[in-house]
């Protein structure tokens, strides 16, 4: 009844974390990271570690990992995970970390204190980190995962070796999909997985919702599917918007701005940011063009920003097109 019960509760997890690497091996688009820390659990010894990427690329899936395969049968005990954007301040490193740290650890030499979105803490809270890690290093080693390594403050960088996580290759991506489609019984069409690497963007975590999230739709997902879940307009729409606006031709590029906005909910932002993908790749524009059109991308993606109206300025991103072309 019990191996019943938990087989069903398996059975309702979200995809993203059904098929989230268990053991190293599993681990997809990082060889080389993965050989130096398979080397860290033969030794059985790790350094203070940094592992530093985009989101969705395996960070927390290889810290976790690594713990399993170093603490086989004391995970629980000598393993915790802390997420740092919860609770950015000195007291949880003052409580929660400097507590756990200072403890022994059970069948091993050390224990892991791995701290997700680490370039979340305050400054404060980072200098007491610091502190923390110099005092404990006997009893206790730290992962940290940061999105953007810049925000992490150089006394704690020069205390860890640091591991750079890039974006999965459309190659891994194409590999996972096609295999937990084979393992959910769903079909994906070729344009589908194309449209899928299109709008993950190198972040296999994205890649595994939107295709959960189409297959809810329909088992048989296509490329309609994929860019209707996640939002996103097809690159030869926006690539149609920006033809007709340097064309001069405003209100048919603003038609079709509408259909962006209302007919596929694309926030300003989204939209932006999908104009300056298409302009880097569409080849009928010279050097020179587009440097002027990613040059008014960034002004009116500012703006944008700092709160201005979305659908305003996007309007206005596209007449200046018209005058710089």
């Amino acid at each position: 009844m019990h191996k019943k019960e938990f087989a069903e509760q398996e059975e309702v997890l979200p995809w993203v974390e059904k098929y989230r690497p268990k053991s190293l091996s599993e681990i997809i688009g990082h060889e080389e990271i993965i050989k130096r820390l398979k080397s860290y659990v033969d030794n059985k010894n790790v350094p203070n570690l940094l592992f530093t990427g985009p989101a969705g690329v395996g960070k927390t899936s290889a810290a976790v990992a690594l713990a399993r395969e170093l603490f086989p049968k004391n995970f629980n005990l000598n393993f915790i995970e802390l997420n740092a954007s919860d609770d950015r301040g000195i007291d949880v490193v003052r409580n929660t970390i400097k507590d756990f740290a200072r403890t022994l650890s059970f069948d091993s030499a050390f224990k892991i204190i791995f701290l997700d979105e680490s370039d979340a803490l305050t400054n404060d809270a980072q200098q007491a980190l610091r502190r923390t890690m110099e005092r404990y290093t006997k009893t206790c080693r730290f992962i940290l995962s940061a999105n953007y390594s810049s925000r992490i403050i150089e006394p704690i960088q020069s205390r860890c070796v640091v591991f750079r996580f890039k974006p999965l290759s459309a190659r891994d991506i194409e590999k996972k999909i096609k295999e937990i489609c084979k393992e959910e019984n769903v079909s994906i069409t070729e344009s589908g997985l194309e449209a899928l690497i299109y709008v993950s963007e190198g972040d296999l975590r994205k890649a595994i919702n939107v295709l959960q999230a189409a297959s809810s739709i329909d088992k048989h997902v296509s490329e309609k599917n994929i860019f209707s879940v996640s939002s996103r307009a097809k690159p030869e729409e926006v690539r149609q918007m920006i033809n007709l606006a340097i064309e001069g031709k405003f209100l048919d590029s603003r038609d079709k701005l509408n259909i962006l906005l209302y007919e596929y909910g694309m926030s300003g932002e989204d939209i932006v940011l999908q104009i300056y993908r298409e302009i880097l790749s569409m080849k009928e524009l010279d050097d020179k063009q587009k440097i002027k059109l990613i040059e008014l991308i960034a002004e009116y993606s500012f703006r944008i920003a700092e709160g201005a109206n979305e659908r305003i300025q996007i309007e206005a991103l596209l007449a200046a097109m018209i005058n710089n072309k």
